[in-house]
This record gives structure tokens, sequence and C-alpha cells, in this order.
């Protein structure tokens, strides 16, 4: 059988041959909206456990809206426009907006993303910013003990909206919600700690009631104060199918039920072979964002199994710590051993690669250099063709092989 698979803006083929194919396992394929603007605003005349933002805010109020960067396929120029529209009719004017991008701790953004993010007329009436982790405040310790620091552009406003996509989450759950604003507008130090909980068994995907991190997320909302939340639901091919709006925590897990019945999938056995994509751009921009497809596939191949995976990564390898990890000639052996001991913001992917990796090896194609290839770990293929071909080879002629085209958005749960 044949697959087309997202690779950056493009697609590649990969024949499985059909004694090998065990499923290709895909998130329902459900029709985006014709009228995504309108969904917008009928989430917004129909607030989940809240009154309307505009019976919410004050004229006087001065309102942050989180948004995603440029590395989210949040919808962010749809979201935006009609909230700014809403806060105009309950007479917050322009100046008293700002939008901040919650970069977390990736790269700082060009003026040209953050237009394409939220338009040419929302960024020429408000003022865009991005998250900066040197001007973070201090505003107490959770119940877990992480001191939380938060961009004070934000804590200076009178009116707090998140928004953002809502899609499933390696080690948080699910996206969305409160991510908005932790990790996104968070201090390194911050992030790091609550990082530092995803070796919790129940720090995984798909998993809300307690997941630590999940947990101290939304904890950090309460602190804080969030007033208003808008996320929208994407289909594969990153369209609006739904948007949830009103009370941060309710509306999110609305969100959470209706993904859950179109990204989890059932899968009877575990695969010899798991071939995936994240699902094109922007979700294979780097090997950073491409580790969170590898977490999913690692959910659906047994152990001595093999990932075969595809990312485009034209902006290379991400987070330089991560950077630094994966090419700094330790083995999977030493950053696993590493991340046990000294837990480093950014190189815990790496180290969480490597456990993937011993567990089931992983073989990337990619575009990255080849000065770069060479310092990994992971297996480098120029062909995803040759790449199954040498697995099958390698495991049998009768091993299984599951396609799983979009690896980020799409959750296995092997019944065992």
């Amino acid at each position: 059988m044949n697959f087309n698979l997202k690779y950056g803006l493009e697609k590649l083929k990969v024949n499985i041959p059909n004694k090998n194919l065990l499923a290709e396992i895909l998130p329902e394929d459900v029709e985006s909206l014709k009228d995504p603007v309108a969904e917008v605003k009928r989430a917004l005349a129909e607030p989940i456990k809240s009154e309307q933002l505009k019976n919410l805010v004050k004229k006087e109020d001065t309102v942050v809206i989180l948004a995603s960067d440029v590395s989210r396929p949040a919808p962010s120029y749809l979201l935006v426009p009609p909230i700014v529209e809403e806060l105009n009719e309950a007479g917050v004017k322009d100046e008293n907006i700002k939008i901040v991008f919650g970069l977390g701790v990736h790269r700082k953004q060009t003026p040209l993303e953050m237009k394409k993010l939220v338009g040419e007329d929302i960024y020429n009436r408000i003022e865009c910013l991005d998250h900066d982790v040197d001007r973070c405040k201090y505003i107490g310790t959770t119940k877990r003990g992480t001191e939380v620091e938060i961009f004070a552009k934000v804590l200076e406003a009178d009116f707090l909206i998140a928004t953002g996509n809502l899609e499933y989450h390696y080690f948080a759950g699910f996206s969305g919600g409160a991510k908005a604003l932790a990790p996104g507008v968070c201090s390194p130090l911050t992030i790091m700690k609550n990082h530092q909980r995803f070796l919790d068994p129940l720090a995984r995907g798909g998993q809300i009631e307690g997941n630590p991190v999940r947990e101290e997320i939304e904890e950090i909302g309460e602190m804080v104060g969030i007033n208003f939340m808008v996320n929208a639901v994407l289909n594969s091919s990153k369209k609006v199918i739904k948007v949830v709006a009103g009370e941060v925590t309710a509306a999110h897990r609305v969100g959470k039920e209706y993904i859950e019945n179109i990204y989890g999938s059932e899968i009877n056995e575990l695969a010899d072979i798991v071939v995936t994509t994240p699902g094109g751009m922007p979700k294979d921009i780097d090997l950073y964002q491409t580790h969170k497809a590898m977490e999913n596939a690692s959910l659906a191949v047994r152990k001595g199994g093999k990932i075969i995976i595809a990312a485009k990564c034209e902006d290379g390898l991400g987070e330089d710590h991560f950077a630094d990890a994966l090419t700094s000639g330790l083995s999977p052996e030493d950053l696993i051993e590493e991340l046990k001991n000294n837990f480093i913001l950014g190189r815990h992917k790496a180290s969480r690669i490597a456990m993937i990796h011993k567990e089931s090896q992983i073989s990337l194609i990619s575009d990255l250099p080849n000065a770069i290839k060479e310092k990994l770990f992971i297996n480098n293929y120029d062909d995803l063709n040759q790449a199954v071909t040498d697995a099958i080879a390698e495991i049998g002629e009768d091993a299984k092989v599951l396609v799983i085209p979009y690896g980020i958005s799409t959750l296995p749960k092997f019944k065992n």
C-alpha cells in the first residue's frame, strides 16, 4: 500500500508491503468548518460556565491576550479578531489591549511572523510583543514547590485572556487552557520545575487527573487569574472543527472530551515498526517539536521494535540546550542518567528521545544538514522507503508495520 505522508509543506510517498501492514491509524476525518470565524463568534456568544466576555470586562480595563508562537498551529488570526471586536464592543480601546506571544523558552519571532500569526489588521492596531524570560516577576510558590515567575507585562493586565489550540500533549495530558500562561509566559526556572514532573508515570498524553504537570499548570493559572479562554480544536489538516470558550478549566474539559472522541485510537496489538510523521508544518519545524510524535509512536511499538519518523526540520534541531545535548557526543545512556540526576530544561527532551531509542530504535528522515546528522545517536536516512525496507529486513519478513500519518495528533491506546 502507498501512503502520502506530510513533510514540511510537501508529501513523501512510502510503500508498505500488504503482508506487513498491520494498520493505519488516523484521527477521525472531521470536515473543517466552512465559516470558522462564525464558530469563534458562536463560542463567544455561548461561553461555558461563564458570562459573555463583553459582560466580564470593564471599559477601563487593560487587557492581555495570550497567543501561541510560530511553532504552534493555533489559528490566532481567526481567534483574536472576534475577541478584540467583543472587547471593543464592551468599550475597551485598542490602546488598552496587548497581545503577548507565549514563547516559553522558544526563539524570538520576527515582526513578519507576528503579523502572519494574528493577521495584518490586528497587528497594525494592537501592540504585539514576545514573552521575555528576562522580565519575569515572582508571585508565589505552588503546592508542589515550584517558584512561579511570570512575564511582568502579563501581570500588569487587569484582564487576562488565554487562547490557543487544544490537542494531546505527551506529558501535560493536553495542550490548551492554562498552558497558554504556564509555560507560555513563565521564567525558565518555573518551566523547568514544572517540567521536571514529567518523569511521573501519570505525566502522559491524554491524562489529566493525577497528572502533576497538568495540575500544577492549572494551579499557576489560578494564582495569576485567567479571566477567559478561547481554544480551537483542529482537524488533521490544521483547520478549525470546533471552538470552546469561557471559564478556563470548564471550557478546556469540554474541548478535551471532544478531542478524545476524535483523536484517541485504540490498537489491539503493538507493532514491530511504526512509520509516522508529526503531520507537516509547523509541527515538524524542528526536531524539538518532532519529538512529540516520537512519544506517541512509542505507545504503539513493541520493545525492541523500530520507529521511523519523517520530519523536515527546516529550523534545525530547535531549542539550544536540546541541540547541545544531541550534538555533544553523549550516548543515550549518558543522557538518560543526566535526566535522573540533573534536569535541564531543553536537554530533557533529548533524554526522552534517548529513552525511546533504547526501547525501540528511531530512524529519522529529515532535511537536517549532514554535519548535524553525523552527531546524532539516532539513525538517519535520506529515503523513507529505504528506512522501511531496512527495518523489515532486520526484524524479519513478517514484521508488522503500523502507519500513523499524524503522529502528534494521534494517541494510540493499546488494549492490553
